[in-house]
């Protein structure tokens, strides 16, 4: 590949599995075993249910995602932004690209962070970490302790519109890039999965590298099917050589 060559990479829940945090639309995806779960993490019914956000505390207490660790896909973007021009547009929340290493300048998160939180009334700030800390000492469902309003992550929800300068941004690298790659993503979910589409509209060529069929597989060069863990690295290697 050529030295200048831009790579982006899109990545989504799929390349996380492997570090314990589960996916929602997977054959074994949280939804498929709980499609209840779904109202935890979409807008409407977590603002306007008490207990559905009592049930989301203790589904963010409980998935241990903060605690999670990198594995050998992140590790194996971290080696191939060594050797070309790379930018990571990520579906993700956890933050596990940077945890790997990779430069968080690098990395743009296009659904936002679950390691804050945010007030949805003043949007006054502080860590999930110090949240959970509320719930564990009692509060099922702890309020904004600046005006008393709701909390919720510092992500964009199912219902939610992705912020329009990050959105923006996003567009601008797919369609500078000369490699588009998606990796862990069932290309599903809107807007994020039309960069797909914005890259290869461009003259980008297309690799894609899930477990599942997804929507822009006819577009590609390339699909992977192999087990993201392993498939990763191989492609990195190719890619950086």
């Amino acid at each position: 590949m050529a030295s200048r060559t831009l790579v982006a990479v899109l990545t989504g829940a799929g390349i996380s599995t492997d570090s314990g945090i589960p996916d929602y639309r997977g054959p074994n995806g949280l939804w498929q075993r709980d499609p209840a779960a779904q109202d935890l993490v979409t807008i409407g019914p977590y603002l306007a249910d008490p207990e559905v956000r009592r049930r989301a505390w203790l589904m963010r207490r409980d998935a241990g995602a903060l605690g999670a660790e990198p594995n050998a896909g992140h590790r194996a973007l971290v080696e191939l932004e060594k050797a070309v021009p790379l930018r990571v547009l990520t579906q993700n929340v956890d933050g596990l690209h940077q945890r790997a290493g990779m430069p968080a300048r690098k990395v743009l998160e296009l659904h936002g962070t679950a390691h804050r939180v945010q007030c949805v009334r003043c949007r006054e700030g502080s860590t999930m970490a110090a949240a959970l800390e509320r719930v564990a000492a009692g509060e099922p469902d702890p309020a904004c302790r600046a005006c008393g309003g709701i909390l919720k992550p510092a992500t964009v929800m199912f219902g939610e519109a992705l912020d329009p300068v990050v959105l923006e941004q996003a567009a601008g690298i797919a369609q500078a890039c000369d490699l588009f790659v998606a990796v862990g993503s069932s290309l599903q979910v809107h807007p994020a999965a039309g960069l797909v589409e914005v890259a290869v509209d461009a003259g980008a060529r297309l690799i894609v590298v899930n477990a599942e069929p997804t929507p822009y597989d006819g577009l590609a060069s390339e699909v992977i099917r192999e087990p993201i863990s392993a498939a990763l690295p191989a492609l990195v290697t190719r890619l950086a050589g």
